[in-house]
């Protein structure tokens, strides 16, 4: 692992989904997962505050980076929710069939190589009647923007753990087996229009 990688890269992931406008989407989106969660990317533990402890009975935390699940176990003990860290990518899930009922996903689509693999394997934990939650940046409506968001994204994924400014993400979710029972699109105020454009909502298996 390079230096960038282990000490830069989380600093700065961090610092990047931190912004009011991505905080502002957490508060919106988070309360919607309930029962046993399952997080992908749960990186700093940023959704924590935003749990509902009426509606999540415990919490499956998922990540690459050892680093940022120290920041996320730190904040699910702040938070008092039961936490369980799982280090290590979303391509197998060491949980059982239909052991989950709600998988999180917040800005993390965008940076998963096999992102089809991950989704077959959020679609095996998730329960029949489970959901997926999600709020994702990705391809922009507009050609222009998405132009250069295809020109950016060979650099720009190198510096920011493989995000990819380009990829559709609620195609990708269709594909991989779910329904879209809700969305909402939109620019998000205070972003650059190449990063900004959010896509959010619920899913169910197929």
């Amino acid at each position: 692992m390079s230096i960038f990688s282990r000490y830069v890269l989380p600093k700065l992931i961090k610092t990047t989904c931190a912004t009011k406008p991505l905080m502002r989407q957490r508060e919106k989106i988070v309360p919607l997962a309930e029962g046993s969660v399952l997080e992908i990317g749960v990186g700093g533990g940023l959704n924590f505050p935003y749990y509902s402890h009426d509606k999540v009975t415990r919490i499956f935390g998922l990540d690459v980076s050892p680093e940022l699940m120290e920041d996320a176990s730190r904040m699910s003990k702040e938070s008092g929710l039961e936490f369980k860290p799982l280090l290590l990518d979303a391509a197998e899930i060491p949980l059982d069939n239909g052991e989950i009922d709600t998988v999180l996903v917040t800005y993390s689509l965008c940076s998963i190589e096999e992102v089809q693999s991950a989704l077959s394997e959020v679609r095996r934990v998730l329960k029949p009647v489970g959901k997926l939650v999600f709020c994702e940046h990705g391809a922009a409506p507009d050609p222009g923007v998405y132009r250069w968001q295809k020109r950016l994204t060979p650099v720009w994924k190198r510096f920011s753990g493989g995000c990819r400014l380009d990829r559709d993400i609620p195609g990708e979710i269709e594909k991989g087996g779910f329904r879209l029972a809700s969305i909402e699109h939109m620019y998000l105020p205070g972003t650059m229009r190449i990063v900004g454009y959010n896509s959010w909502g619920t899913a169910i298996p197929r």
